[in-house]
């Protein structure tokens, strides 16, 4: 029951009977609307004052982070619907032009409220689940799209009823004639979606994983994992988006075994000019016996070789007679030792200095390692102290670097 403002007041400054029904009307949903403002502040204060100290009393980051994504302050906006919805049908009772819209759209709001504060559920969710190891690398942004994908399909089903008047199964009908455009529209939705599946099955790729592709000019360590997208933080600090479903269907280097190994690996070549390999006399044998890394190298090796010739009578006025040391083999070696004696390479992971097959620019001796720092600035560090020392080394074995040299011809 309502008091009747018309008919104690209006009526007797001379209203007529419709104008006095709209005033009054007016003037109870201004009333109501204050004392609903008076709610949702008061009630906003309780339930915020509510959540901080339930959040300092227990353990969990869950409670924080309701309150970081504002949920007593969405809670709020419900008892003043909830009250819109009792009270407004009784006020605009009698006005029929503008209760039924006024009625709807509090129908929608209310709808709206209700798919916010799942949203911001979905989302502290997700933020909680962030923080526990085991998930912290897992694509959590896809699965929480998702369900946001179903909860706006179910909302905007009842938003169009709520708008039509008609059953929601109506619309479940036309959707399922129009499937075909529906799975056109949603066609990377769905794919991401069986994609991110793939990818967390299969864990192919985690968050913090360094990823190349060069399809997308991708570089970097992945940052986001979503249903649609990945992203990827390239080391210049530019961001590559990739489609989530491309990490199935293309091809992709994933770094993480490097990272979980003991070392990163050191691969690179020292071209040598083959007009500098040669067979080392013993003069020269003996000036190298200085180098202690393969001092006892080479007086083990050149004894060895020396019985063999004995052996077989070899006549070794000619060098290229019978077994000889090679400066480029002896190089090889002390590589090796130096690789062996370098405290910053792991010793436990492949370790190799070998030859490879000749080219036009040389013969390429390659060397093979794990830097035991894996950090980029440090094995950078590191791999360039080794060629620094090897590349210094080299003369002292009578070897020369392959270079171009380039000569201009002019005409006087």
């Amino acid at each position: 029951m309502k008091f009747d403002l018309s008919t104690f007041i209006f009526k007797k400054l001379g209203l007529n009977e419709s104008a006095s029904i709209a005033l009054e009307a007016i003037i109870y949903s201004i009333i109501l609307l204050f004392f609903l403002i008076i709610i949702w502040i008061v009630g906003r204060k309780i339930l915020t004052v509510l959540f901080v100290k339930v959040s300092k009393l227990t353990k969990t980051k869950f409670d924080d982070l309701l309150i970081k994504n504002k949920i007593p302050s969405t809670l709020a906006y419900f008892p003043p619907i909830l009250l819109s919805i009792r009270l407004f049908p009784i006020i605009l009772s009698d006005i029929k032009v503008i209760s039924g819209p006024i009625i709807l759209l509090i129908d929608l709001l209310l709808t709206f409220l209700v798919i916010s504060i799942i949203r911001r559920v979905l989302n502290t969710l997700k933020d909680f689940l962030k923080t526990i190891p085991n998930f912290r690398d897992k694509p959590i942004d896809s699965y929480i799209q998702v369900v946001m994908i179903f909860v706006w399909f179910i909302g905007i089903m009842i938003i169009f009823s709520i708008i039509s008047g008609k059953d929601i199964s109506a619309f479940l009908a036309t959707l399922g004639a129009l499937s075909a455009i529906i799975l056109l529209i949603f066609r990377d939705t769905i794919l991401g979606f069986v994609a991110s599946i793939q990818v967390t099955i299969n864990d192919m790729v985690r968050i913090g994983d360094w990823i190349t592709m060069k399809s997308y000019n991708a570089d970097g360590d992945v940052i986001e994992i979503n249903l649609s997208t990945v992203k990827v933080q390239n080391f210049d600090k530019t961001i590559t988006t990739i489609p989530t479903y491309r990490l199935v269907s293309d091809s992709f280097v994933n770094w993480r075994g490097m990272s979980e190994s003991g070392g990163r690996r050191i691969k690179r070549s020292i071209l040598i000019k083959v007009s500098s390999i040669k067979f080392l006399e013993d003069s020269k044998l003996s000036e190298l016996k200085k180098i202690e890394r393969i001092s006892d190298y080479i007086n083990e090796r050149k004894n060895e070789i020396e019985a063999e010739n004995k052996t077989r009578n070899i006549n070794k006025n000619l060098l290229l007679n019978g077994r000889n040391i090679t400066n480029i083999g002896l190089f090889r070696r002390y590589a090796l030792a130096y690789l062996n004696s370098h405290p910053e390479v792991n010793k436990d992971l492949t370790l190799m200095v070998r030859q490879l097959a000749p080219t036009a620019q040389g013969v390429p001796i390659e060397i093979y390692a794990f830097a035991a720092d894996k950090k980029w600035e440090n094995y950078e560090q590191i791999m360039s102290d080794i060629f620094d020392h090897l590349l210094a080394s080299i003369p002292y074995f009578e070897l020369e670097c392959f270079e171009y040299s380039y000569t201009s011809n002019t005409n006087k």
